[in-house]
């Protein structure tokens, strides 16, 4: 008898076929070049946006602050939607 786990993974696998497929070292390289770019990308945001931020602070401008801080989270938000696309991409192949 078969666990319920067991049964998940056949119905993912019939779904999805080629999701259960292993990486080639291309692909892994790809993927860990993707992740390093995108992390580059998010940390330039960062400091941009931080340095906005710092100003803000200091002229006294709470609204602006706010402004900044959603602004930052949305920025993740996209760059990991943008580097999720491109993995998914390459590993599709």
């Amino acid at each position: 008898m078969k666990s319920a786990y067991e049964l998940a993974m056949e119905r993912l696998n019939k779904a999805d076929p080629a999701a259960n497929k292993a990486l080639t070292a291309e692909q892994k390289t790809r993927l860990a070049d993707i992740d390093r770019v995108y992390k580059g990308k998010f940390a330039e945001r960062e400091i941009f946006l931080k340095q906005r931020l710092e100003a803000a602070l200091t002229e006294g401008k709470p609204e602006e602050v706010e402004k900044i801080k959603t602004q930052i989270a949305s920025e993740r938000v996209r760059l990991e939607e943008e580097r999720d696309a491109e993995k998914e991409r390459v590993r599709r192949g």
